[in-house]
């Protein structure tokens, strides 16, 4: 089938090939508003302090330490223990319903931890204020460092972050064209009916009497 056939058979079916992507459209449209829950999100940012030797003076081995004990500190961002800590101090059983994404890097001794909920937007802030206190007291307990400061405490988020409803609805519009496109190609192929007098004589091999009028 060459790209003229395609647009010509198209073009015979151009009410499925618009009515599916917007059909597809109105359903996600309707699934992403009233099935999906808004997502917050809450970011709190730490300074991660080393351990000091007995003068209290920080040389500047202490100082790479610090900035290796970042990835550290991430991982322990997402522990059981930290996690405990925060639902207790917030009266929460646990914190299933909240993701934790943690970024840091070896050059530097400060970490940005993202709280994720899809519920409610103040308490998004509270457990991210809650987790960034309790690392610090894991830390401590545990030796990994001497504190964990909080350099921009976590915000109540004015507006959700998610779900990200534009793309979902571009998505299944999308999916709708490839579908529709899909349907007629196919229902094209499949149909072995003789649709006219040059494909009867491709089929046949030869010429057709041309049609004789009284």
């Amino acid at each position: 089938m060459t790209l003229l056939e395609l647009f010509q058979l198209l073009k015979k079916h151009l009410q499925l090939v618009i009515a599916l992507p917007v059909v597809c459209a109105i359903a996600m449209g309707i699934v992403s508003f009233v099935a999906m829950d808004n997502t917050y999100t809450a970011t709190t940012s730490m300074y991660i302090l080393a351990k000091t030797d007995d003068s209290g003076q920080m040389s500047y081995n202490d100082l790479s330490a610090s900035q290796m004990l970042s990835n550290d500190i991430a991982t322990l961002l997402d522990s059981d223990s930290v996690k405990s800590g925060a639902a207790n101090e917030l009266g929460l059983t646990d914190l299933d319903d909240y993701k934790v994404s943690v970024s840091s890097e070896t050059t530097t001794r400060v970490i940005t931890l993202s709280d994720f909920t899809g519920t409610d937007a103040k308490e998004t802030a509270e457990v991210a204020k809650a987790i960034a206190s309790s690392v610090s007291t894991v830390a401590q307990n545990v030796g990994a460092a001497q504190s964990i400061n909080v350099i921009d405490e976590a915000k109540t988020p004015e507006a959700p972050s998610g779900p990200k409803r534009t793309l979902y609805i571009a998505v299944a519009f999308l999916a709708g064209i490839f579908i529709a496109v899909a349907y007629v190609v196919l229902a094209d192929m499949l149909n072995t009916r003789i649709r006219g007098a040059e494909e009867a004589e491709e089929l046949l091999g030869i010429p057709l009497l041309a049609e004789f009028r009284l």
